[in-house]
């Protein structure tokens, strides 16, 4: 046993050299209690092992087991009757009580954060940005627009908005042909947040539908075909859509292009991603401006 006593005790001598050799670096007390913390726990956690290691040894050499076998048994191995010891017992019970109190108190625990930081940042210059720009000129509005476009969508629409072949559409046009009829034949449920009845597939067929979606693709110029009654009753006379019934098909409204930013866009093409949160309201009601401004 004394044997076993000096050998635990260099056994943790040299645990704890080893783990201040590798993180002392961080341990200076009292300058940030969470690195103390974290040193003591460690600390705490080597004599906690070593003396159960120790005892655990001691019992396995020299105690013998004692009490009343079940009367099961698997091949051979019988189970003792004794109680659950009352170590063990506490170490569960406070284990729990510690994960309780970590996961609602102790964490995130009131010490420096990186990224706490960066949030606070961002939140304040979201403000003074929006500030500034309360009161933004159409002009300066359109600069902005463009300047959001050619960072977040010109990578796949291009730079000059006129899209890449089979990964994004062309900007410059409010809608093709080829998208109408698309929608037209396979619905469409795009804006979920500002339009979420969406629109059922097959309003239009044939003839019908071709001459609805090359009016819509021609910006609704020319007199209307007779099924565009079908289409105005939800999309308005002018197409220029109503509140969380019809988006406007006309032209980028400021809701349109809020709804596509925040939700996506399924198309003929592919799908465009959702980039909510990426965009302030001022700068997704620039990007509507600048669209509007290049197809014009």
């Amino acid at each position: 046993m004394k044997s076993m006593v000096i050998g635990g005790i260099i056994l943790l001598v040299a645990l704890m050299a080893g783990t201040f050799f590798m993180a002392g670096d961080s341990f200076q007390l009292g300058e940030d209690y969470i690195n103390d913390l974290t040193m003591l726990g460690g600390i705490a956690i080597i004599g906690i092992t070593v003396f159960v290691a120790l005892k655990y040894v001691n019992q396995i050499k020299n105690d013998t087991a004692t009490g009343e076998l079940k009367e099961d048994n698997w091949d051979g191995i019988g189970e003792y009757t004794n109680e659950i010891p009352t170590g063990w017992a506490l170490m569960f019970i406070g284990t729990i009580i510690w994960a309780i109190w970590y996961m609602f108190i102790g964490y995130p625990t009131n010490q420096f954060s990186q990224i706490g930081q960066f949030n606070e940042e961002t939140t304040e210059y979201q403000a003074k940005f929006e500030s500034k720009w309360n009161n933004i000129s159409e002009e300066d509005l359109i600069g902005m627009g463009q300047s959001v476009f050619l960072v977040q969508c010109a990578p796949c629409h291009g730079i000059d908005a006129e899209g890449i072949e089979g990964k994004a559409q062309d900007l410059t046009k409010r809608i093709s042909k080829e998208s109408v009829l698309d929608v037209i034949n396979n619905g469409a449920n795009n804006f979920k947040t500002d339009f979420p009845g969406g629109m059922p597939a097959g309003m239009a067929s044939g003839q019908d539908a071709e001459d609805i979606a090359e009016y819509v693709a021609n910006g609704l110029k020319g007199t209307a075909p007779a099924m565009w009654a079908a289409c105005s009753s939800c999309h308005g006379e002018n197409g220029e859509g109503m509140d969380y019934v019809a988006p406007n098909i006309k032209s980028y409204s400021d809701k349109v292009t809020a709804s596509i930013l925040k939700d996506g866009k399924r198309s003929i093409i592919g799908i465009m991603p959702s980039f909510d949160g990426r965009l302030s309201e001022t700068q997704v009601k620039a990007v509507a401006n600048y669209l509007r401004s290049i197809g014009e």
